[in-house]
């Protein structure tokens, strides 16, 4: 089966602004979408408070933190510090698409509902870790300081397609590292906050994804090479973090997030909804970028089975070791 999407103008006319005016209609049905399925929900109702006990510092009954202290796993805390350290970098998020979609109109409304919502994962995380001694509360606090004193620049202000489409894959990533931390953190009550958190996640996922469908259709060939664009250079907003890459490799073994995840459960999904390759009515520059898409996906599924093949035998010399 395959889609045929018009040409509604020529490529040189489609400005930011035109595509931005072009989509404002399908903002805000989108947006009076997610207002009416979105549920409101308290951060501090996901918090085990009663575990809480003070920390040195002002109080004279202050407990140091220990490793032992903490319920979760020792992957299920460096994803959630990941995780966290991720959120916290809000207000660059929200500068970013601030200034790329603007704060008027349906856009404006959009960018500051998403981070409203956005706000609430960070709460809730934060006091999670902190009430249930999940982490060194001193050593999240620098990590903190360092990430957010860096700031975040995205790889993706090339053109407004460019951030539609980065964060239709991106809110999927976060939406199932999300979840894969909570299965294996070994911790009931963090599992279910944040399976709260990537209900969300997938709220703003589907806003995107649906936008970006929208944009096939007004502008194929730019949006093709948008999209190839951010699947072949696609990093997670958390890759400036202290110690990313040693946290990733724990992560991925883990199977929190690795190539295996990222192929299956957030890169085809995604163009599976779209049918991104089957798009006909391209022109050569749509047409080149869907090629390429095509055979990076390829390329990423056979690195992934290689990963496949790594995991299974670790899984296999950690087993005979246990025996």
């Amino acid at each position: 089966m395959t889609i045929t999407s018009p040409h509604l103008g020529s490529s040189d006319a489609w400005t930011d602004a035109r595509l931005l005016y072009a989509l404002e209609e399908v903002v805000e049905k989108e947006l009076n979408r997610h207002l009416k399925v979105a549920k409101d929900w308290m951060p501090h109702e996901y918090v085990p408070w009663s575990d809480a006990r003070n920390f040195p510092g002002l109080f004279e009954d202050g407990e140091p933190w220990e490793r032992a202290q903490s319920k979760v796993t020792d992957v299920g805390r460096t994803a959630l510090v990941v995780n966290l350290l991720t959120e916290d970098n809000l207000p660059s998020y929200h500068h970013e698409i601030a200034s790329l979609f603007g704060r008027d109109g349906a856009w404006g409304t959009w960018v500051h509902r998403w981070t409203a919502e956005e706000g609430r994962h960070g709460i809730v995380m934060r006091d999670y870790l902190l009430a249930s001694r999940a982490v060194d509360p001193d050593e999240l606090e620098r990590f903190r300081m360092a990430h957010m004193s860096e700031g975040y620049e995205s790889d993706n202000r090339h053109s407004m397609l460019h951030s539609v489409a980065y964060v239709a894959f991106q809110e999927l990533a976060t939406r199932v590292s999300h979840r894969n931390t909570g299965h294996q953190s070994g911790d009931p009550v963090c599992d279910r906050m944040l399976a709260r958190i990537a209900t969300d996640e997938n709220l703003h996922m589907v806003f995107y994804r649906n936008l970006l469908g929208a944009a096939f259709g007004i502008a194929p060939d730019e949006t093709m090479a948008a999209v190839r664009d951010v699947v072949v250079n696609f990093r997670m907003p958390g890759h400036g973090m202290p110690g990313f890459e040693r946290a990733a490799v724990a992560m991925a073994v883990g199977e929190v997030y690795n190539l295996r995840i990222h192929h299956d459960d957030v890169i085809s999904p995604v163009l599976r909804y779209l049918k991104v390759l089957d798009i006909d009515g391209l022109g050569p520059e749509g047409l080149r970028a869907q090629e390429e898409l095509g055979l990076f996906m390829n390329g990423l599924d056979g690195e992934a089975a290689k990963f496949d093949e790594k995991l299974a035998a670790r899984k296999a010399r950690m087993a005979a070791r246990g025996k």
